[in-house]
């Protein structure tokens, strides 16, 4: 399984062009093996970056999450409290977005690897990093 950051999974989905040939075909290999899986708060995230005006959903909010989430394309993982505890542990240094805490601590308890490009949560050393 590979843990998808928000941005990936965006424009995964999306069709954006920020993703190379490789990634998009290895992800769509993972997805196709099932073996994608988001955490609930790129969800939120998604839903925040919607509703301020920085993405479009088409045809709507609902109706894109709702076919976006759908377990033929990934696995939603739940926020509980070992993943609150698990972002505790994060290094000092790590930055405080609660976001990419939440979701770096989703990565780090089933050790599954984390596709970003997300520069703090990279030079963190604090979870395995999806390389394709």
């Amino acid at each position: 399984m590979v843990l998808l950051d928000t941005h990936i999974w965006l424009w995964w989905l999306l069709g954006e062009d920020n993703l190379t040939p490789n990634e998009r075909s290895a992800i769509d290999t993972l997805a196709e093996q099932k073996r994608v899986a988001i955490s609930w708060v790129s969800v939120w995230e998604t839903e925040l970056l919607e509703r301020k005006g920085r993405i479009s959903l088409e045809p709507d909010a609902e109706t894109w999450l709702r076919k976006a989430v759908s377990p033929n394309i990934t696995t939603i993982l739940a926020a509980d409290v070992d993943v609150v505890l698990a972002q505790r542990k994060l290094p000092d240094t790590f930055h405080n977005d609660p976001a990419d805490r939440l979701i770096t601590a989703t990565s780090i308890l089933p050790g599954y690897p984390l596709a970003t490009r997300d520069g703090r949560i990279r030079k963190a050393g604090c979870c395995p990093i999806w390389e394709p």
